[in-house]
């Protein structure tokens, strides 16, 4: 595809090149609202990354931008959360306002994304009550290390150690693992790690909109690159960033390369046809299948990355699957 300007005309259409691409009317008028709307988070790009300097002021800047939006979340949600220190890693544990018998007991893992970069403290704070509030259950935010102060393993290594701890008050089959794009990554690649360390496994595992390879070579990368109205293109910076040299193929920085016929929890992965990261999922979807791991792929109509938004009839949908199969392997369990 040639690198044309994208941009939204008076209409809400998305205009590339000599191409006009209108929010469809398979979608909610909400949701078609959300594809119309200009995202001003867009307008920053990422500076290379050995300007490490620079990088602190983008990560501090993003993350002040999404400040009102997470304490929005956090007052909106029915749950209470509180920082702790597991592990020597911080944690912030979300406790809903109501919980199910049958939950109390189980608990609810979130990793929150930002390519393995952005959206520590408050955005991960604010994981926590939602995820408590979605699910019903005690949520645990891992607030990981990020660079570029902490590049890989940090994070990888803070999440298992979280979950090891975890160990000590929960059975493994009263854990789930989630994450949402760079969350994504970290909770596949977590998943990978416990299993090598000989840890017994969690009950299932959630990734939303994955960033599964690192070295970003599925179709998609091209065919959404700019389609995508949340994430136009790839993250090349941010992942020389969190990667800090290593190997890239590595199933522990991209865990769509790992050997997961050594065993593998049951996993549920979503995406959207106008998500960037769409290959990702069906490229994670069939090598789990390849390997005999039970595995959903869900595909939402027109969604970009990470969603609509959150308040659209889609994204509810979203959330009700992942509910449903967080429950339906709690009770297998």
């Amino acid at each position: 595809m040639a690198d044309w300007t994208a941009a939204l005309d008076e209409n809400g259409n998305l205009c590339l090149g000599p191409r006009v691409i209108p929010p469809p009317n398979s979608i909610s008028a909400q949701a078609r609202k959300f594809l119309a709307t200009p995202n001003p988070l867009l307008a920053s790009q990422d500076p290379p990354a050995h300007q490490k300097e620079a990088w602190r002021k983008r990560i501090a800047r993003f993350n002040a931008m999404l400040e009102p939006m997470a304490e929005q979340m956090l007052q909106a949600a029915p749950a209470q959360v509180e920082t702790k220190t597991i592990a020597g890693v911080t944690v912030h544990v979300g406790t809903p306002n109501q919980m199910p018998e049958r939950n109390r007991g189980r608990a609810r893992i979130d990793l929150h994304g930002g390519g393995m970069v952005l959206l520590a403290g408050k955005f991960a704070m604010a994981g926590a009550a939602m995820a408590a509030a979605r699910t019903g259950c005690v949520a645990y935010s891992v607030d990981y290390r990020v660079p570029p102060d902490h590049p890989y393993p940090a994070a990888l290594d803070d999440i298992v150690g979280v979950y090891r701890e975890l160990l000590k008050t929960y059975r493994p089959g009263d854990l789930v693992i989630s994450g949402s794009s760079g969350g994504g990554n970290l909770a596949a690649a977590a998943a990978l790690k416990i299993r090598d360390l000989g840890i017994a496994l969690p009950a299932a595992l959630v990734l939303l909109t994955p960033e599964v390879d690192l070295t970003e070579s599925g179709d998609t990368f091209e065919t959404n690159r700019h389609i995508d109205v949340v994430l136009k293109n790839g993250l090349p910076e941010m992942i020389k960033l969190y990667a800090d040299g290593h190997d890239l193929k590595n199933p522990y920085l991209s865990p769509l390369f790992g050997d997961f016929s050594r065993g593998y929890p049951p996993t549920f992965i979503q995406t959207g046809t106008r998500d960037i990261f769409l290959s990702n999922s069906v490229r994670m979807h069939r090598a789990l299948l390849r390997a005999g791991i039970e595995v959903e792929l869900h595909v939402w109509e027109a969604m970009p990355h990470g969603g609509f938004g959150g308040t659209t009839p889609e994204d509810a949908e979203v959330q009700a699957e992942v509910k449903r199969f967080i429950e339906t392997h709690w009770s297998r369990a």
